[in-house]
């Protein structure tokens, strides 16, 4: 879908740990907090993003955050100061009938993009990846993302040119940064 050269480098950020990641209770477009842990994650985050900051500041990109809680609370913990723009395409797939369900109670594991992005009443795979899509057009230059897990996924999924079955075997970690460049992916740990 993406030519490997045509999208600028990404520094994407999920958002920490939260007390329902903690639960295993599905949020979707609902919210907790973060715990702790989460707390620390983002913690590790700003150090991890710090030298991206200057980068992303001195060019035409710019830094991204999901409108739910969780993701601009690890925005404000990982990114400091500097100021962001909220943006709605980067909110969690809605996951209707199953959001604030526990992950055991519907008979699922953690999270996973083939388990929940058919949830019923929910947006579905093909709308979280038009919004995806959408946004990745539009992204001016290197740019911060901070945003969720299934989200993420399937931005990653997008800029390395793989498929939904593909997409849904890539990792799902807080606390880290995954740099996007040229269709390739890193992980700042």
């Amino acid at each position: 879908m993406f030519a490997k050269t045509t999208l600028p480098k990404i520094w994407f950020l999920r958002h920490g740990q939260t007390e329902w990641n903690l639960e295993r209770r599905l949020q979707g477009r609902l919210d907790s907090p973060l715990t702790p842990e989460g707390v620390a994650q983002a913690e590790a985050q700003a150090r991890l993003i710090a030298p991206a900051l200057a980068e992303v500041a001195r060019g035409p990109g710019g830094l991204f955050v999901s409108p739910l809680g969780r993701a601009q609370q690890t925005a404000r913990i990982a990114l400091g100061d500097v100021a962001y723009r909220v943006d709605e395409r980067l909110a969690e797939i809605d996951t209707g009938d199953w959001e604030g369900r526990l992950r055991d109670e519907l008979g699922r594991g953690g999270p996973d993009l083939e388990a929940y992005a058919d949830a019923p009443g929910g947006e579905g795979f093909t709308g979280l990846d038009a919004r995806v899509t959408q946004f990745l057009e539009t992204v001016p230059g290197p740019s911060i993302v901070v945003s969720h897990g299934l989200w993420g996924q399937v931005m990653r999924g997008r800029v390395q040119g793989l498929d939904r079955s593909e997409m849904a075997t890539l990792d799902n970690r807080q606390g880290v940064v995954y740099v996007l460049e040229n269709g390739q992916e890193t992980v700042l740990a």
